[in-house]
């Protein structure tokens, strides 16, 4: 069996491919996250995600290196990551009772094959006041996610329904992953 690599520094990424039993290591890319004007969401993503994947297998040319990217896009704007307060509070802002898109894409590459794929999740938000986002801002939460929130923690209020893939909007659509990675001879506890 191949050694499996997640290039990927999200604790939500480490988290839920050790819950699937998955025995990997973490090697942090370090790429810029560079958002090309005019590219769709989902080449967005993958572009991103095989980047990540192509600069952590370089230098493991034997393993099975996971890549992975997730953007948060509203009214065709790709939704990055904020780099202030003020930016949090204008994209909760605009995201309050309202849909959004999530996609994540995520790129396998072995000594044999490369392989992408995105998926994408519809999220609708609750109407939020003022105080609940400036009160949400102040909790640093919005800071390292994009879109300025993250459904499995503290930003859970915000959200009012889904539409797809939960675990795409954490992070990583570990369902869809497990079965590319049968294709790579790399399979979690419970496939052995």
């Amino acid at each position: 069996m191949n050694s499996l690599i997640l290039a990927s520094g999200s604790p939500r990424r480490k988290e839920l491919l050790s819950t699937l039993g998955f025995s990997f290591t973490v090697v942090k890319s370090n790429i810029p996250e560079e958002i090309i004007p005019g590219n769709s969401p989902a080449s967005t993503v993958e572009r991103l995600a095989v980047h990540k994947a192509k600069h952590v297998a370089k230098d493991f040319p034997e393993s099975v290196v996971i890549g992975a990217d997730t953007v948060v896009v509203f009214n065709n704007t790709i939704l990055g990551k904020p780099k202030s307060e003020k930016e949090a509070r204008t994209m909760l802002a605009d995201l309050s009772d309202a849909t959004h898109h999530v996609y994540t894409g995520v790129s396998i590459i072995s000594p044999e094959q490369t392989f992408s794929f995105h998926q994408k999740t519809d999220v609708t938000f609750y109407p939020l006041h003022s105080e609940e986002i400036e009160s949400y801002v102040k909790t640093k939460d919005p800071f390292d996610k994009a879109g300025s929130y993250g459904i499995q923690g503290i930003g859970s209020f915000l959200v009012k329904e889904i539409h797809g893939d939960y675990f795409n909007v954490v992070g990583l659509p570990v369902a869809r992953l497990v079965r590319e990675l049968r294709k790579f001879d790399v399979y979690p506890y419970f496939n052995n």
